[in-house]
């Protein structure tokens, strides 16, 4: 290893523990996330998925990302559980009730089965976007996001085949991958 490098849990404490052991259950993701400070290399276990590497400032300083992709980030961005605001649909939709969510400035690194090439950026202004399935992987932290019937009744969405869709609206950018993750 080139360099001097020091590894830290990032725990200020136990009230710190206790919120990250919380929002680590909820969102799925790991409670204590090791901190490197320092110059040097870091080397990560090998993997066969892509890493992508996403500027939260270009996500207006807030992003959130689907269940099992975060990977690692700047310590100086924020984390928290987002919640989402309808939760009987998305109990329904088996999507969980919370994601994610980081803000502030810096870089995260996502692991994802699909290329950054691959990926399809939308962008939204004061619009909607009904995706089938969880094909969105990050969306801006200003969008609202619920998960809805695809019809007006629950006998149109039936008879569509399809049941529930993802919805986003608002203004920011949804980041969807081609095919379900």
């Amino acid at each position: 290893m080139a360099g001097d490098v020091r590894a830290t849990t990032g725990l200020k404490g136990v009230g710190d523990f206790i919120g990250k052991a919380i929002r680590g259950k909820v969102t799925k993701e790991s409670a204590i996330k090791p901190e490197y400070t320092g110059t040097g290399t870091l080397v990560l276990e090998p993997t066969y998925k892509h890493i992508l590497l996403l500027d939260v400032d270009e996500w207006d300083q807030s992003l959130v990302i689907e269940d099992g992709l975060f990977l690692a980030c700047d310590s100086g961005l924020k984390h928290k559980a987002v919640m989402r605001s309808n939760l009987s649909s998305a109990a329904l939709g088996g999507e969980g009730l919370f994601n994610l969510g980081l803000s502030g400035q810096g870089t995260i690194a996502l692991e994802s089965s699909v290329s950054r090439e691959e990926l399809i950026e939308i962008e939204l202004e004061n619009d909607e976007l009904k995706i089938d399935g969880n094909m969105a992987i990050a969306w801006s932290g200003g969008l609202e996001f619920t998960v809805e019937r695809s019809g007006k009744t629950l006998m149109g969405s039936a008879a569509s085949g399809e049941g529930l869709v993802n919805v986003y609206r608002g203004t920011g950018k949804v980041l969807m991958a081609p095919f379900l993750q």
